[in-house]
């Protein structure tokens, strides 16, 4: 039983870390991420899952999960143009038609999973 908790506390770390970079790096989704890492944090640590749910940072994406309320307006139009400036920045380092045309298609699957979130009433 040690070893499970170990390992998922050990899981949890990675799949928040990678949600961490995800608040950066536009390529990479943040809020599966911290519910990752929120799944291997409640099964496995529970007082590091109390201390991600009430995290400034990524307990508000937990929370808007668990009770479906949606994001703010705000919130989705300023993630749609970090994004869009993310790639934008990525397809001119990288100047190659395929990874570009690559990045286009991540960045239209985003914005329309973006989209597609129930917008939370302010």
């Amino acid at each position: 039983m040690i070893i499970k908790n170990v390992i998922l506390t050990i899981l949890g770390f990675i799949f928040l870390g990678l949600g961490a970079v995800g608040v950066a790096l536009p390529i990479l989704p943040t809020t599966p991420f911290v519910l990752l890492a929120a799944m291997c944090f409640s099964a496995g640590n529970s007082k590091l899952a109390s201390w991600l749910k009430s995290n400034r940072i990524f307990g508000p994406f937990i929370e808007n999960y668990r009770t479906k309320q949606g994001v703010s307006l705000r919130l989705k139009v300023s993630s749609i143009i970090f994004v869009w400036a993310g790639l934008s920045v990525s397809m001119a380092i990288v100047q190659n038609l395929w990874m570009t045309i690559g990045l286009i298609v991540v960045g239209i699957g985003v914005t329309i999973h973006l989209l597609m979130i129930k917008t939370k009433e302010d």
